[in-house]
């Protein structure tokens, strides 16, 4: 997979892009209507939905606005802000614990994973391009 990534570096930001509008909808959406069952605040939800809205338009940005010479430097910036939201999340889930279900827990975790596994394809290409 790396070796697709490294040959047109600039797709990962449309991965990393979808997987936020995702986020976003599921987190400002779905979450939000189906709150009782997750047990994660709505204002919580709307706060953590805003971090994915601002790394699509950061991929966005960097998939239109990137030079070939420092296009390892945006997707370093990508996974560092995808690590940093796996943080803030972690955070907030704790703050909540007493709140959150299981089904928020099933929600939050395999979240968690699937973005750190990003990350970390994120962090390796960018060392690559280096």
């Amino acid at each position: 997979m790396l070796e697709k990534l490294q040959a047109s570096p600039k797709n990962i930001f449309i991965i990393d892009a979808l997987g936020a509008l995702l986020s976003a909808f599921l987190l400002g959406v779905v979450l939000v209507y189906y709150q009782s069952y997750f047990g994660i605040p709505k204002t919580t939800l709307y706060i953590l939905a805003i971090f994915p809205c601002f790394f699509a338009l950061y991929d966005a940005f960097a998939y239109w606005k990137h030079k070939a010479q420092n296009i390892s430097q945006y997707i370093k910036g990508i996974a560092l802000l995808n690590f940093l939201y796996c943080i803030i999340s972690l955070m907030f889930a704790f703050y909540h614990l007493s709140l959150l279900t299981i089904l928020g827990w099933l929600y939050i975790i395999p979240e968690m994973i699937i973005i750190l596994v990003l990350a970390s394809v994120e962090w390796r290409l960018a060392k690559r391009l280096i």
